[in-house]
């Protein structure tokens, strides 16, 4: 079945790509494929995209595994006593007024932030769904722990946080898995929303294995859609990326800038995002999208209690480096040091996740605030450039002692310069980010320096007890 709908929609995407004159498509280059393991199934830490200048939105949302079935899920807290589980949604948990919204990938790196913050807010029961296949069912035992202490982010659920872990549940289900799709929102008939998060997510991965990527996230969300609009969930907020910019023409990037990709991954959001605007425009007045173009999330949950946390060799700069010092690599290979910036590395738009999930909660509100948002896309970023040398050096100031680091090659694909205009989301969503990269490095090191392992090592003994 994930193999048809993803067919399908490949083909539709190329055809409406090629056939427009402000997208260009440009060759896959990036950098070589990792080493190890079966990657073919992994939930993401997200992203967000869209493009500017259509009116009115819609929903969508994802997870990863083709053949899993949907299955409930207790959860035990790994440093604290107790914790609810995920009850089922004929479950009277006295909270009907509530919003309810689909979380896709909801265990991964950002979508675990943004169930916490999701939930902070009081006003939304959230359901996750995600394979596991690159994520940890640990990171919803500390979404409930935060909520206990009071630890969301700035909402009102430290009240009564017994009451606030009882809104979050969780079903193993991917999003290709029509059948078990269905069953969730059966189960869960007061979900209204959904946000995306689901899918793959690495650059050279995505070169070595495309069909993969194309299955999965390009055919693996048309599923999602499918049922999103069979059971009449119309709100959407998709978790895109920054790669449809492809190489700028203009920096800072603004929404209606050119779109483009470099490779197979950045090209599975720029056909999602096309699909998007397709089915807004089918049924504009049943539609709400937000599509969030994102830059480079890094940092933690300032308790330490959640970061992120990727299985095998991380893709992502900060993980890496924070793996570095720890001790669990040897060393940080910095790709290139030739590029036009002021120090010769790349520069990047980094948003602490923390103000990320925020954004994706301001984008929620604003979909179920305004039902003429229409199909929007909408950066969510700093506004600043950072290098890999300053990131290097802001890690050296938070663990207090150097980072060790060689210089490489280039890596084919990669731009030298890459940052947000950020207006669009303080305008609309009343968004902005807070925290600089200071708050970034020393919360990235609280939580690596805490869980030099992760998530792993406490959820085995849970399991073990």
């Amino acid at each position: 079945m994930g193999r048809t709908f993803a067919t399908t929609a490949i083909a539709t995407a190329l055809l409406h790509l090629l056939t427009r004159n402000d997208v260009a498509i440009t060759s896959a280059f990036a950098i070589a494929p990792r080493s190890g393991g079966n990657r073919r199934f992994l939930p993401p830490p997200s992203r967000g995209g869209g493009n500017a200048g259509i009116r009115r939105g819609g929903g969508m949302d994802s997870s990863s595994s083709s053949s899993s079935s949907s299955r409930s899920s207790t959860i035990v807290f790994a440093t604290r006593g107790g914790g609810g589980g995920g009850g089922g949604g004929g479950v009277d948990d006295g909270e009907g007024e509530l919003r309810t919204v689909l979380v896709t990938g909801g265990t991964g790196y950002i979508g675990s932030h943004t169930c916490l913050e999701l939930l902070s807010t009081g006003r939304y029961r959230v359901i996750v769904v995600d394979n596991l296949a690159n994520s940890d069912e640990e990171s919803l035992n500390r979404v409930r722990e935060l909520l206990k202490l009071g630890g969301g982010g700035g909402g009102d659920a430290g009240t009564d946080d017994d009451k606030a872990g009882a809104r979050l549940h969780f079903r193993n289900c991917d999003i290709r898995d029509a059948k078990g799709l269905e069953d969730v929102l059966g189960e869960f008939s007061s979900i209204d929303s959904c946000i995306h998060f689901a899918g793959l997510k690495a650059v050279g991965e995505s070169v070595a294995l495309p069909l993969d990527y194309y299955d999965v996230n390009v055919g693996g969300t048309t599923n999602l859609l499918k049922c999103l609009d069979a059971a009449s969930v119309n709100r959407f907020v998709f978790s895109s990326s920054a790669t449809v910019y492809g190489q700028p023409e203009m920096l800072p990037l603004r929404e209606d800038a050119r779109l483009s990709a470099t490779n197979p991954y950045g090209r599975t959001k720029l056909f999602i995002e096309e699909i998007l605007r397709d089915l807004y425009a089918s049924r504009p007045a049943l539609w709400n999208i937000l599509i969030l173009r994102y830059f480079n999330p890094i940092g933690a949950h300032p308790s330490g209690r959640m970061g992120e946390d990727p299985q095998g060799i991380p893709n992502n700069l900060m993980p890496f480096i924070a793996q570095v010092c720890v001790g669990r690599r040897e060393k940080l290979s910095v790709f290139g040091n030739d590029y036009d910036t002021p120090d010769g590395t790349g520069v990047r738009d980094y948003i602490h996740v923390v103000d990320l999930a925020k954004g994706h909660v301001a984008a929620l509100d604003k979909l179920y605030d305004d039902d003429s948002v229409g199909c929007e896309s909408v950066n969510l970023g700093t506004g600043r450039g950072v290098s890999v040398l300053e990131l290097v050096d802001g890690m050296a100031k938070a663990t207090g002692k150097p980072v060790p680091y060689t210089i490489s090659e280039r890596r084919p694909g990669d731009v030298a310069e890459l940052y947000a205009d950020a207006t669009k989301a303080r305008e609309m969503l009343g968004w902005s980010a807070m925290l600089g990269t200071k708050e970034m490095c020393e919360d990235t090191w609280r939580w690596q320096s805490t869980n030099p392992m992760g998530y792993k090592v406490q959820a085995e003994i849970v399991t073990q007890n």
